[in-house]
């Protein structure tokens, strides 16, 4: 544990952005599997749940938290057929 205040006070900050970037991605990929399913079993709510699983990875593109690439990639997979 760090002893001058700016470092403790870093600390804990870090430790709290690290949490919320954790629980975007998890969101994320979440959006995702949802968005799979439903398109393996050709439910009802297809178009919205892809649109919800776009949204979210181009967040999580946006704030660094998957690569860029990889998320054009999970964006291609979500659109085709």
């Amino acid at each position: 544990m760090p002893n001058i205040k700016s470092a403790i006070k870093r600390v804990k900050t870090s430790e709290a952005a690290h949490a919320q970037n954790i629980a975007q991605k998890n969101e994320m990929r979440t959006a995702v599997k949802r968005a799979m399913t439903a398109k393996e079993n050709n439910a009802e709510n297809v178009d919205a749940l892809v649109s919800e699983a776009v949204k979210h990875v181009d967040k999580a593109a946006k704030k660094n938290l998957v690569h860029t690439n990889k998320a054009a990639r999970m964006k291609s997979r979500l659109m085709s057929k």
